[in-house]
């Protein structure tokens, strides 16, 4: 779908978010330890609800880059084999306290009531999940791209936006160049290990 004009971005957003667009004013806070322990607890949390339905559970984001100064929510990814057949997770998730926030093609987000932390749920072995870990292990190796990347999400800080996904959509720019960098990163690795 394109979604290039607001209009349609607006309409796009109401078509899959599960209580529609939410106005929210940008806030970054340096980074925290407590970010990991988080996830580790959620992580317990998520594979005692769901099993072996998910295939991995990942901290990603920039909660999960030492360093990097982020939105105080964690980003969780989660690996089943069909995110678009919700019957084996969509209950087990719920009961255990997260609430469905996205439903869109290939992918699903809930969070907690607090809303601190985001679960996203993507296909295994998909170019979803590879392409959410590529970015979030560069960045964990190249500072000068984790410089870059939070010198951009900075100059939104304070900014209310009718909904957190124009603020993702406003660092997409960056977020392709940087990626393109992890990508050629990536090439390299896999030909040394070839």
């Amino acid at each position: 779908m394109d979604c290039s004009s607001g209009d349609a971005f607006d309409d796009y957003l109401d078509a899959v978010l599960v209580g529609g667009r939410e106005e929210r004013k940008l806030i970054l806070v340096d980074h925290t330890p407590t970010w990991a322990s988080r996830f580790a607890n959620e992580r317990v949390r998520i594979l005692e609800a769901l099993g072996d339905v998910a295939r991995r559970v990942e901290h990603v984001g920039s909660t999960a880059v030492p360093g990097l100064a982020a939105k105080p929510t964690v980003d969780i990814l989660i690996a089943v084999d069909d995110p678009d057949n919700e019957d084996g997770y969509l209950d087990p998730m719920e009961g255990t306290g997260y609430e469905l926030r996205v439903r869109e093609a290939g992918h699903r987000m809930f969070r907690t009531p607090e809303r601190d932390v985001h679960v996203h749920v993507w296909k295994a072995g998909s170019d979803d999940e590879r392409r959410h870990l590529l970015f979030r292990d560069w960045l964990r190796h190249a500072p000068d791209d984790r410089t870059l990347y939070e010198s951009v999400k900075r100059r939104f800080v304070g900014e209310t936006f009718t909904d957190m996904n124009y603020y993702a959509r406003a660092k997409g720019p960056v977020i392709q160049e940087i990626t393109q960098r992890a990508e050629a990163w990536a090439a390299q690795a896999d030909t040394q290990t070839t």
